[in-house]
């Protein structure tokens, strides 16, 4: 078993389970943050970019037309 630093400097402590107990829930706790700080902005930034498109719509929608649909051609028979 290697000496590990951390380790000892955990036990030196008063309540040294405690204080491990704390670590890992601080740690769970900020993954689950960060989860949800992520998905927050990923909702703003959808929000953000479909306002930005329903104004240019609005705004610009009538003054093009709009692209029509390319048709694939068939793909030839062999015979």
């Amino acid at each position: 078993m290697r000496f590990n630093p951390a380790v000892m400097t955990l036990r030196l402590k008063k309540n040294y389970l405690m204080s491990m107990w704390l670590s890992a829930a601080n740690a769970a706790l900020g993954h689950g943050r960060a989860k949800a700080t992520q998905a927050v902005r990923r909702q703003t930034a959808t929000a953000t970019n479909q306002a930005k498109q329903q104004i240019a719509d609005f705004w610009f929608g009538g003054l093009g037309a709009k692209p029509q649909a390319t048709r694939r051609a068939k793909p030839k028979r062999k015979p």
